[in-house]
């Protein structure tokens, strides 16, 4: 049997998405008329993708759309350029600042990848993340504040999707309004912490959102809790975190206005 054979189902599944992302709602028939499909075929594609939540249907015509976690599938796509050139010397900057690892990242899907980290560069780091671990979204400082400060109908959908998690880390999701007043303190202080335990030494984070127009990242700094209690360490380090997120934003917003720019000078030539 050829290993390399492609999966039907799937392959069906993606046809739908990309139909649905051709049009502003599609009906079942009219998905299963461009994708020649029986129509009950088609329902249990959609229906499958609601569950999975990247597609629900409009109550008020019974139409398919896309969620906006549909976007998260692409967030690592054109993260490489703007990571290596903008935020990748600042937070080295950072990270010879303040001695202690620092770490940015975006969302992917429903969790959070570490774009960059200092872990390497320093011999305080307890654990050495690289760029692609994943961290879980209400578990780690970085989710916590990516979620307080994304749109409010892509933290809606995130977080039902982690109401119907099993894993034990996405439990708060199914306590909807203790989640939304703690990313509601989240905003108005402007930062999230967690804790958690590596090696048997108790280890703090502390995350910041970086704000970059129709995204953001989340920009995270950990230390020990035997050489610094939390209080302490948001104290000193929350100023500068807050420094460095602002430097990231204004240098991406500017490269982001300088290629509109290009491209529309380019248009009128």
């Amino acid at each position: 049997m050829d290993s390399t054979r492609p999966i039907r189902a799937l392959m069906r599944g993606l046809d739908a998405l990309t139909i649905l992302n051709l049009r502003d709602g599609a009906t079942v028939s009219q998905v299963a008329h461009e994708i020649r499909l029986p129509r009950t075929t088609v329902y249990r594609i959609l229906e499958t993708l609601c569950t999975a939540g990247f597609v629900y249907r409009d109550g008020t015509d019974e139409l398919y759309r896309l969620t906006i976690l549909v976007r998260a599938l692409s967030a690592g796509f054109d993260d490489e350029a703007w990571v290596n050139q903008i935020a990748k010397p600042l937070l080295h900057g950072l990270g010879n600042e303040v001695a202690w690892p620092v770490s940015i990242a975006t969302l992917s899907g429903t969790k959070m990848t570490l774009r960059e980290a200092t872990d390497h560069s320093t011999p305080l780091a307890i654990e050495r993340y690289s760029a692609g671990v994943q961290l879980p979204l209400l578990a780690s400082s970085s989710g916590r504040v990516y979620l307080a400060h994304c749109p409010v109908a892509q933290r809606d959908a995130l977080i039902e999707l982690l109401a119907r998690s099993n894993k034990e880390e996405d439990r708060a999701a199914r306590d909807r309004s203790g989640l939304l007043r703690a990313l509601s303190d989240i905003k108005a202080h402007g930062y999230a912490t967690a804790m958690r335990t590596q090696r048997l030494i108790d280890e703090y984070a502390v995350s910041v959102s970086v704000p970059m127009g129709d995204r953001s990242a989340a920009l995270t700094v950990r230390f020990a809790a035997s050489a610094l209690p939390l209080k302490a360490g948001v104290e000193r380090f929350l100023p500068k975190l807050r420094q460095c997120a602002a430097n990231i934003s204004t240098q991406f917003l500017e490269q982001q206005a300088l290629a509109r720019a290009r491209d529309a000078r380019q248009a009128t030539v």
